[in-house]
């Protein structure tokens, strides 16, 4: 007979005790992403920005920066981040459909956001939470500009022709390769997914020809 679990009722109470004051404690993002612009570090961590981004941090805004200021704090509105415009010419993009502010902040520019993904000019079906919204490089879609956000159709992609050897197999391309030509530049084996020739009797029999040519005939 199977012994039952006796549940112990002030350890499991103390138990949801300390999770629920660790939960309390926790600090919140208001205090972790708080930043220091003079001496462009973060007074909780205490670390400091990268170089490269303290140009950003200057010129650009966050994510809820730009909320804090919008009707509706930006439900249904088009935000893009910079480095996605510098970086590919297909728009990408975040349609804004929930948003949950963070009334503890000093200016309420901190918080959580839910979206639709549009990545190089493909929409994703499912509604997930915005990431790296704290990062000083996001922008808001002006209205008469959203439309050719939406109306842009990605061309289809090309078919994969080639595909790379597998490890061993391409290790043993390369060192016949340099053992053949020497020390010059020698391009990476692809393996063809679709052979042009016809594999039939006399394709074989060509071969075996063309083998016996160049060994010579056995004596």
């Amino acid at each position: 007979m199977v012994k039952k679990k006796r549940v112990r009722l002030i350890a499991e109470m103390a138990r949801k005790i300390r999770a629920y004051r660790e939960l309390k404690s926790r600090p919140r993002e208001s205090q972790k992403y708080a930043l220091d612009y003079e001496t462009m570090k973060r007074p909780y961590t205490g670390k400091m920005l990268p170089v490269l981004a303290w140009q950003d941090v200057r010129r650009e805004s966050r994510l809820f920066s730009l909320l804090a200021g919008m009707r509706m704090f930006g439900v249904g509105r088009l935000f893009t981040r910079k480095s996605w415009l510098e970086d590919h010419p297909e728009p990408s993009y975040w349609h804004i459909t929930k948003v949950k502010v963070d009334y503890t902040a000093e200016n309420m520019d901190h918080g959580t956001a839910w979206g639709i993904l549009t990545y190089k000019g493909k929409q994703e079906s499912e509604v997930k939470e915005m990431d790296k919204v704290m990062y000083h490089d996001w922008r808001l879609v002006p209205k008469h500009v959203e439309q050719q956000f939406k109306d842009f159709e990605p061309l289809p992609e090309p078919p994969v022709r080639y595909v790379p050897y597998p490890p061993l197999l391409r290790a043993m391309l390369l060192a016949q390769c340099h053992k053949a030509g020497g020390s010059a530049a020698i391009e990476e084996p692809m393996l063809p997914l679709k052979r042009d020739v016809l594999l039939n009797k006399d394709y074989f029999r060509r071969q075996e020809q063309e083998r016996q040519m160049k060994e010579g005939t056995a004596v």
